[in-house]
């Protein structure tokens, strides 16, 4: 991303064929589900960031650390990786925080669904 917090790549030439596929369709996204077993993540929140992301924060973006992660959250069915300004992913995660309801990750849930079908964002 342009802050340099985020890195992801359109066309990354280090991912192969099969790794492609897997993004597109989020199926790399599946083993989260044993995390959710496990009470480490949630199925909606925010989403976890790599340590050489997190390293990169203010102070203020660790307000997004105060919940546990998601494997699917505001940020993703609102545009995933179309969005490339850090502070709109960590307004997300506040807005999501500040708003929770068992509704809005209902609604969250089915948006995702949707997302994923239509590969939007995906990379």
């Amino acid at each position: 991303m342009k802050d340099g917090v985020l890195f992801k790549m359109k066309d990354d030439p280090r991912i192969p064929i099969l790794g492609k596929f897997l993004r597109r369709y989020s199926l790399d996204e599946l083993p989260q589900l044993f995390n959710v077993v496990l009470g480490e993540m949630s199925l909606v929140g925010p989403r976890p960031l790599p340590v050489r992301d997190v390293e990169k924060f203010a102070k203020q973006h660790f307000i997004r650390e105060e919940v546990l992660p998601g494997v699917t959250g505001l940020w993703q069915v609102s545009g995933r990786s179309n969005i490339t300004d850090f502070e709109q992913v960590v307004g997300l995660d506040v807005s999501y925080m500040e708003n929770w309801s068992l509704w809005l990750d209902l609604r969250i849930l089915f948006q995702t669904v949707k997302v994923v079908f239509v590969k939007e964002g995906a990379y």
